[in-house]
């Protein structure tokens, strides 16, 4: 019965409100904003604007210096929680470019890389941490492991970022930097150590700027 007068009371309500010129009143449709870019969200690769270089040192009087031209994946590195932060990322080895196509093709062979056996090289974060804050550079510690012809070491680096900026078209874009050196022969890579022609150890400089 009170279901049955409420129901009578809005018709008349209605109705009297029309009758008195009244338009009925309803409720505005809202569009549903668009997500805010989350904090936890991270920053793929963009290839365009990154850069993986290499240098070794070349009959112990020089050092070559080469880049990989291709590098996927994403990122995060958060000042305000640096434990959420991931970084990982896969370089094509075929893109090798040492600046000559002879030399490609022998840094592909099996005496360096084995770009057939193995295709990528991969390093994945396992723990990050923050160790520092100047001049607008933040600055972490970030050990994951590094996987490079077959074979996966764990390895520490020291990783800079000049934070978040808004993107040229739309969005928000990051970058990091960070620079180490391995041993190659860690990884199986031995060809020319022992007659000292090539070095053992490789310096990589890895920079990278994402967007989301």
């Amino acid at each position: 019965m009170l279901t049955k007068l409420l129901a009578v009371s809005m018709i008349g309500t209605a109705t009297l409100a029309a009758a008195a010129g009244f338009a009925p009143i309803t409720a505005p449709t809202l569009a549903p904003s668009p997500a805010p870019a989350r904090a936890a969200d991270a920053f793929k690769v963009d290839t365009v604007h990154s850069a993986v270089v290499y240098r070794i040192k070349h009959l112990n009087v020089s050092y070559h210096y080469g880049r990989f031209d291709k590098i996927e994946g994403a990122f995060l590195l958060d000042k305000d929680n640096p434990g959420s932060g991931k970084i990982d990322i896969t370089i094509p080895v075929e893109s090798i470019n040492s600046n000559s196509p002879d030399r490609d093709k022998h840094l592909r062979s099996p005496d360096f890389f084995s770009a057939k056996e193995f295709p990528s090289i991969t390093f994945k974060s396992t723990g990050i941490t923050k160790k520092g804050e100047t001049g607008g550079v933040t600055t972490y510690e970030v050990t994951g492991d590094l996987s490079l012809r077959g074979q996966s070491k764990p390895v520490t680096v020291e990783a800079r970022s000049l934070g978040v900026a808004p993107g040229m078209r739309g969005g928000e874009v990051s970058g990091l930097e960070t620079t180490f050196t391995i041993k190659r022969s860690d990884f199986g890579m031995n060809y020319m150590v022992d007659k000292g022609m090539l070095g053992d150890e490789v310096t990589i400089t890895v920079s990278l700027e994402g967007g989301r």
